[in-house]
């Protein structure tokens, strides 16, 4: 049973690293598309470098979320103090990399619009 474990992790591990290699490649190519983009000259609208870096920082996100579940399931089975470390390490950078992320996301966006439900009651006219 404990090798059919250790199989069945070790191919997870495997699937998850893949997909995170495939989203650092997708993301790194749109991040060379967006750049070249908007270094050429083009219609208004194109992105800004800094939403081209925003949108590949998401990318690199996801992908260090996929890493690290892939590094939860190789250090779920008997894991080592190197194995601990890696899992320790990247659990770090994935989370530093949200935190700041997430704050320039919202400041890209800037305030946001009052919603109906946040504005506060009309208040009728007084009389006279």
């Amino acid at each position: 049973m404990e090798a059919i474990l250790h199989a069945a992790a070790n191919q997870i591990t495997l699937a998850l690293q893949a997909i995170a290699i495939l989203l650092v490649a997708f993301g790194s190519v749109r991040a060379l598309a967006g750049i070249a983009r908007s270094v050429l000259p083009s219609p208004r609208g194109a992105a800004t470098p800094r939403d081209v870096w925003l949108d590949y920082a998401r990318w690199l996100v996801a992908a260090l979320t996929f890493q690290l579940g892939a590094d939860i399931v190789a250090t779920s089975l008997a894991p080592t103090w190197e194995e601990l470390g890696r899992l320790a390490a990247v659990a770090a950078i994935r989370t530093f990399l949200s935190y700041f992320l997430d704050r320039e996301m919202e400041r890209a966006a800037g305030p946001r619009p009052a919603s109906r439900a946040d504005a506060p009651a009309a208040v009728p006219p007084r009389a006279g």
